[in-house]
């Protein structure tokens, strides 16, 4: 086939057709973005955002499930490697976690820390449409919307200290959950994002996604699933990322004009969100701010927010009784008013109420029941027992053959609804059989969002059980 020249005017030859390629990708090309103006420095946004992020971590449950959060860094890690150039700092850190809230709700903080609620998974229809929530709050980032919007709205010298624009950035219906005097809390209604900003992250979010292999169609998707989740008071995400106006032609618009370069789903998707619905309900946000608001002390109302310290690294022998031996984490004390057995709990996880119940949110119990001689049946025995006093008691596992102070035994995994925090805990149950055929037990408690901490502990405490009968 042959083409129709053109000559240029200074003689050069040029073929006809590129010419009309070159005017065709022009109308077509992708729009331009620029940063705003920002009075702050990039390492004040790093500052800014490590803080904030450490407050978060304080005040919210974070969801720590190895499967889903893995899964949410390499989307995540896939997105960053795709901002383009003009707007990567090398100051900036990003990061990726998964809050236990069941609204539907996103922030990142300046310097690239990232949350993501459950519910926006829970919600979400494709692996793209996670990733376009993403990507949009990483343009929030990578453009320092942030600061920019603190200098644009209030001036450097009003706003003061970092910490104030931190609660301002995230907004969105955190201040129900926040503490009022946490570092985050104290900005939170100073600003949100303009529509201005917004615009510029969907837009560069929709670049972002194509140059990292996803289909920038489905951010406008799953903003329009937001759109509809609204109803009266509206997500979280909504109140701090206001619609720009036209939001979903926008995108897709913007999208016309981009090539999709490869493809970059994990093919991961369904099975996550298989993970998700088979654990205990994301906590809302009334829950959340409830538990916080409760003081502690005495058992009952199941709204109490728990923090003690990890469990030590080091360990110490303890005698609970005079036939038993056991090494527990320093920093474990033996909890005095424990009416069953002996139990083990760091500071402030020991729960007493008037009537003399207990209750303990960490720690493990050890104790002796009474057994017939049959390691099986008296386990199983023991178990009904415990379900008769914890209706929300729920077996997770078979009895599994295990080995109790070098004898033989069972270890089973049981989930429960504490009755002190009102959240789901993690209990792991071992039993063997004493010489006069009774049945000794250890029972590890902990919440369901610090199982990763404390069943190593929890399985040290086991490994070390001698028994002298």
């Amino acid at each position: 086939m042959t083409s129709r020249v053109s000559t240029h005017r200074y003689g050069r030859i040029v073929p006809a057709f590129v010419v009309v390629l070159a005017v065709a990708c022009q109308a077509f090309a992708q729009t331009k973005i620029v940063a705003p103006r920002n009075s702050y420095s990039v390492s004040e946004d790093v500052k800014l955002g490590r803080e904030a992020s450490a407050e978060v971590r304080k005040e919210l449950p974070m969801l720590n499930d190895d499967r889903v959060n893995g899964w949410v860094e390499d989307i995540g890690a896939t997105l960053v490697r795709a901002i383009p150039a003009e707007f990567q700092h090398a100051e900036f850190r990003y990061t990726f976690d998964v809050i236990n809230q069941k609204e539907i709700n996103a922030f990142a903080l300046p310097g690239g820390p990232m949350y993501l609620n459950r519910g926006m998974i829970e919600a979400a229809k494709s692996e793209g449409e996670v990733a376009g929530v993403m990507a949009h709050e990483i343009s929030h980032v990578a453009l320092r919307h942030g600061t920019a919007q603190a200098t644009k709205g209030q001036g450097a010298a009003i706003l003061g200290t970092l910490g104030q624009i931190g609660g301002a950035i995230i907004g969105g219906g955190l201040g129900q959950i926040l503490s009022a005097g946490s570092q985050i809390g104290a900005g939170l209604k100073l600003m949100q994002y303009s529509r201005e900003f917004e615009s510029q992250a969907d837009l560069l979010g929709a670049q972002i996604l194509a140059r990292a292999g996803y289909d920038p169609r489905e951010m406008a998707n799953m903003f329009r699933t937001i759109e509809k989740e609204s109803g009266g008071g509206g997500p979280q995400w909504m109140s701090s990322h206001p619609n720009p106006g036209n939001r979903y032609n926008a995108i897709i618009n913007e999208s016309r004009s981009l090539r999709v370069q490869g493809n970059a789903n994990t093919g991961q998707f369904q099975s996550i969100q298989a993970r998700l619905g088979g654990m205990s309900p994301a906590l809302t946000a009334e829950q959340i701010a409830k538990g916080q608001k409760t003081g502690a002390g005495t058992i009952g109302g199941g709204t109490r927010t728990v923090r003690v310290d990890p469990p030590s690294n080091s360990y110490r022998t303890r005698n609970p009784s005079e036939f038993l031996r056991v090494a527990v984490p320093s920093n474990w004390d033996e909890v005095s008013g424990a009416r069953d057995g002996v139990t083990y709990a760091p500071n402030g996880a020991f729960f007493q109420d008037d009537n003399g119940g207990t209750a303990f949110t960490h720690g493990v119990q050890i104790g002796v029941a009474q057994g017939s001689g049959n390691l099986q049946r008296d386990t199983q025995r023991l178990l009904n027992t415990f379900a008769q006093s914890n209706p929300n008691l729920r077996q997770q596992t078979s009895l599994q053959r295990d080995n109790l102070g070098g004898r033989n035994g069972y270890t089973t995994i049981l989930s429960n609804v504490s009755e002190v925090t009102g959240q789901r805990e993690r209990i792991a149950l071992s039993t063997t059989q004493l010489r006069d055929g009774s049945l000794l037990y250890v029972v590890g408690v902990a919440p369901q969002s610090e199982a990763q901490t404390y069943d190593p502990a929890f399985r040290r405490v086991r490994q070390s059980v001698q028994i002298r009968d």
